[in-house]
């Protein structure tokens, strides 16, 4: 009964909305002409950050669940260079990529077997399935969090 409870909190983590903004409250109606936007003394747009989100949060996935992972290069490989989309509908389509991808660990924390187990592409003991989901929802809130400020800063924020 603990590992249940552990796992609907796991689960509720990353959807988390009874503390702070969703993602989806984060990145709903962004004007099209704000996406790629940049404020006074901030290094990244609305559009940098979506795809960080969902750039980070798929490495996470991808190792957890793939048997050839390769860790991608820091910082580069994480943030897109240019601060717009490349196209009108690529807002959307990064949205819609980033909750496929967290309904998926959404699955894993749902029916791993042993969430304390050892991601195998892991390098330590340290690197299990529920370091993996907590390191996930942990960074998704803090970049949702700067996301929301950004909007507010843009004069895009409607609560």
């Amino acid at each position: 009964m603990q590992h249940d409870a552990l796992r609907a909190h796991i689960i509720d983590l990353l959807d988390w909305h009874d503390a702070h903004a969703t993602f989806d409250d984060a990145v709903r109606d962004m004007p099209t002409e704000l996406q790629g936007a940049l404020a006074d003394g901030v290094p990244h747009s609305p559009w940098m950050l979506l795809e960080h989100l969902r750039i980070a949060q798929r490495d996470i996935l991808e190792f957890c669940c793939e048997g050839e992972y390769t860790l991608p290069s820091w910082p580069d490989d994480y943030w897109p260079a240019d601060p717009a989309p490349p196209n009108a509908e690529a807002w959307d389509e990064r949205v819609r990529r980033f909750r496929e991808d967290l309904a998926t660990l959404r699955d894993i924390a749902e029916h791993t077997p042993d969430l304390f187990a050892v991601v195998p592409q892991g390098e330590n003991e340290k690197q299990t399935y529920l370091r993996e989901l907590l390191l996930a929802a942990d960074h998704n809130a803090y970049h949702v969090g700067q996301l929301v400020i950004l909007r507010r800063t843009l004069g895009a924020w409607h609560s």
